[in-house]
């Protein structure tokens, strides 16, 4: 029993100390002491249990000092003892690379490759090596010989993809991200991969054209044409999106569900057109369907909106606008499913046609038929609010703002209604109170509110502070609250007046671009025009030169049909304002008018 013992301990001490000279050369290596490193790895490398644990800094070590013939016979011996580490056979490859025996290196690299090809563990071991050596053709050529041998066709697709991508080769990765994409449908994995790598026009261009080519050569295969879709609403192109989506609800008898929810889409991003155009396709191919009367009502409310940002807006428009609801409920009745209907009508008669009593009576109305729908009822209530505020009254706005306030808490239409009462404060120049307000909303849930409620924060603390300025800011309020109104020629009028007395005041750029867009409202082009290259020639570094920039390019394209002026103005965008919210818009509409969507 004492010899046992005794044997442990020297088992214990041998091991600490091996522990120990091991620790010892670490140090030796991490303070770039090669020399002295490599004498004491040197030695414990005679032994097989200390050769795994000393391997990479051993080998390290022995290169940095061109010592290749001590470095090849330990990794022959390497070798020798770990058969199935491929990754030692590698590195005796890059050895005869790194010292200058090319033949021998090739060779040995073919070696390799015959045998890793054979078996996916080596495959896999291997893989980090090649990336650490940047030997990415090299890695490629071994996927695909292993692919080869296994006769599957779809073998080893996100390796080679990721591969392709790191040797510069996008179009093969592509290819090798769709395989999988078709043998994986349920997966997510090609839409990141094109998301985080397929960036710039020539690249978007090049998966377009890919992805064309695929969707002629595999008729039948769905995949190509739902990525493509998909591809389309990350661009933002939903009436090329609709193409796409229309001939899949045709072939897979989709009672056109796909297509109302790319309808959706489109709408919420403000592409009402191309919006009017599905829901009419759903309108047309399923008069009996489940999405005939949503797909109707947002008919209506695309053209609606179209006819709303077509400046100056059109009265008739807005009594056709109006008959077309009174039709629609008419047909379909008076329900749930079309009280939005009923709102905007509501909104029609307030804003545009200045029948503000008639508005509320149609608000009043869809309040009693909403029955337990509080949020719709509480969203009709703010409406009213509105017309309010339109009426002169704000008293009672201010009591329907809160009474939603408190009935919403927990919803962001509370948020919307705090939001709407700071905006009456702000209104009326009740501005510290009106910023107390916003800078609670700052936070809120909604980021389209947060974003409002810190623009109109910062909008009153940067223009706060002397008397002259609340002066100004209160000029501008209530120039502001006449535009709410409708009452823009007169708000016109004294945007002149506000302009010419505040010319140096730090309001001068937000009292132009107000302006500019006035004069755009009513069809003012020149003058419009003209305001906001004042905004670009005196704030171009201010926040609003990217919103002057992009009005300025809408101008030249949609009201002055200048094509060439209008792509030069959103080329000028996306260079000088590579971070507009504008730019993916911008770009789109480069792109339009370059004429890229031919195909």
């Amino acid at each position: 029993m004492r010899k046992l013992g005794i044997i442990i301990i020297v088992l214990l001490v041998s091991v600490g100390v091996r522990a120990q000279n091991v620790e010892l050369a670490n140090e030796y290596f991490s303070q770039g002491e090669y020399e002295k490193a490599v004498e004491l790895y040197q030695r414990l490398s005679k032994k097989k249990e200390n050769s795994r644990s000393i391997h990479t800094n051993y080998l390290d070590a022995l290169l940095r000092l061109r010592n290749y013939n001590e470095a090849e016979k330990f990794l022959l011996q390497e070798i020798k003892d770990f058969d199935q580490l491929i990754t030692y056979k590698a590195e005796l490859a890059y050895l005869y690379e790194m010292s200058e025996q090319q033949d021998k290196a090739d060779i040995a690299y073919r070696k390799l490759m015959e045998e890793a090809s054979e078996k996916d563990a080596y495959v896999y071991q291997l893989q980090s090596f090649f990336y650490e050596t940047n030997k990415m053709e090299m890695l490629i050529e071994l996927l695909l010989k292993s692919r080869e041998q296994s006769k599957s066709l779809d073998k080893h697709n996100i390796q080679l993809a990721r591969a392709y991508l790191y040797a510069g080769k996008k179009k093969e990765m592509l290819e090798e991200v769709f395989s999988y994409g078709v043998s994986h449908p349920g997966s997510d994995y090609v839409q990141r991969t094109i998301q985080d790598n397929i960036k710039d026009e020539k690249e978007i261009e090049m998966l377009e054209r890919l992805i064309y080519t695929k969707i002629q050569e595999n008729p039948e295969e769905i995949f190509y044409n739902e990525i493509l879709i998909w591809h389309f609403i990350q661009q933002k192109q939903f009436g090329r999106g609709f193409t796409q989506a229309r001939a899949l609800d045709r072939r897979l008898n989709q009672g056109g569900s796909q297509i109302y929810q790319l309808a959706s889409l489109a709408y919420q991003n403000d592409q009402f057109r191309d919006a009017a155009r599905m829901f009419q396709y759903i309108m047309t191919e399923y008069p009996q369907g489940d999405y005939y009367a949503y797909a109707r009502r947002m008919n209506i409310q695309c053209r609606e909106q179209v006819v709303k940002n077509t400046f100056p807006v059109s009265r008739e428009d807005i009594t056709e606008l109006i008959e077309q609801y009174e039709l629609l409920l008419q047909d379909l009745g008076k329900t749930q499913q079309t009280l939005d209907a009923l709102r905007n009508m509501a909104l029609l008669e307030a804003f545009y046609l200045e029948n503000h009593d008639k508005a509320i009576s149609i608000l009043n109305e869809a309040i009693a038929i909403a029955g337990s729908n509080i949020r719709f009822k509480d969203q009709c209530k703010l409406d009213m609010g509105d017309i309010y505020i339109l009426k002169d009254e704000p008293w009672e706005a201010i009591l329907l703002y809160m009474q939603v306030e408190k009935s919403q808490k927990e919803d962001a239409l509370g948020e919307t209604a705090k939001l709407k009462n700071a905006k009456l404060h702000y209104y009326t120049g009740e501005f510290e109170l009106a910023k107390e307000i916003l800078d609670i909303l700052k936070k809120a849930t909604t980021r389209e509110i947060a974003n409002d409620a810190m623009q109109l924060s910062l909008l009153i603390q940067d223009n706060l502070g002397l008397d002259t300025t609340d002066a100004a800011m209160k000029a501008y309020a209530s120039v502001d609250l006449m535009l709410f109104q409708n009452r823009n020629t007169i708000a016109l009028q004294q945007l002149d007046s506000i302009y010419q007395e505040y010319k140096s005041h730090s309001l001068a750029d937000e009292i132009l671009w107000l302006r500019a867009n006035t004069h755009y409202k009513l069809d003012h082009l020149s003058e419009a025009i003209a305001d906001l290259n004042l905004v670009l020639d005196n704030y171009k570094y201010d926040i609003l030169a990217d919103d002057a920039l992009y009005l300025l390019a809408r101008i030249q394209e949609v009201n002055k049909g200048d094509k060439t002026k209008a792509m030069e103005l959103y080329r000028q965008l996306l260079q000088d304002f590579p971070g507009s919210i504008y730019g993916a818009d911008a770009r789109k509409k480069f792109r339009e008018l370059r004429g890229d969507f031919v195909f």
